[in-house]
This record gives C-alpha cells, sequence and structure tokens, in this order.
C-alpha cells in the first residue's frame, strides 16, 4: 500500500509542477480508493500538495519564471481563499462536495479543450 501511496504521490507532484497545480484531481480520487473518506481525502490532498508546489514554485522563481508584479496579490489570494475553504470543508454535506468536485473537473477538462 505504501508504494502505492508513494506512486501517486509522485504523480502528483509531477502534475503540479508540470501544469501548476492539478494534482489535487489525481490526489483526491487516488486517496478515496485506498479507503479514506472524501473529506480527509481532500485535506490530505491539499496538505500533500504543499511541499509539491514550495518546491516547484522555487524553482520556477529562480530560474526568473514568476513574475514578481503579479506574485503577491496572487499568493495572498490564494491564503484567504484556502483558509475560506478550509473552514468551510467540515460544513459542506458530502453530496454537495462530491457534486462540486465532479463539477469543477469537468469545467477545468472542459477550459482545456476548448
Amino acid at each position: 500500500m505504501k508504494g502505492k501511496m508513494l506512486v501517486c504521490g509522485a504523480l502528483v507532484g509531477a502534475a503540479n509542477g508540470l501544469f501548476g497545480g492539478g494534482g489535487g484531481m489525481i490526489a483526491v480520487p487516488a486517496l478515496e480508493k485506498s479507503g479514506l473518506p472524501a473529506r480527509s481525502a481532500h485535506a490530505t490532498a491539499i496538505a500533500a500538495v504543499l511541499p509539491a508546489c514550495l518546491v516547484s514554485g522555487a524553482v520556477y522563481l529562480f530560474r526568473g519564471l514568476v513574475p514578481l508584479s503579479h506574485l503577491l496579490p496572487v499568493a495572498l489570494g490564494v491564503c484567504f481563499g484556502g483558509f475560506f475553504g478550509a473552514k468551510l470543508l467540515p460544513r459542506i454535506p458530502q453530496r454537495v462536495l462530491n457534486f462540486l468536485f465532479a463539477l469543477f473537473m469537468l469545467a477545468a477538462g472542459g477550459r482545456m479543450l476548448f
């Protein structure tokens, strides 16, 4: 089981590093299949993606790919949104959470196609 989780983590990190996000879309279903309840899977995915974001963000920053004039406002928005999303997660019914996650995945996929 730990080997599968390690491979899953590597795929999540690769997706995040390559696409600038999306690792959670891989992590959440994988964690749910491993037996975690959906809320725990969402929370674990976020916590697990943090180190990948820090590492890939540092690489992008040091390579000059991050426009510093955009970094602070975006980072502040992400922090505020993450805080409120984490506060909201335990209050959302499971069925609604699953529906919203599926809707977000569909919208992201549709956006990538068109």
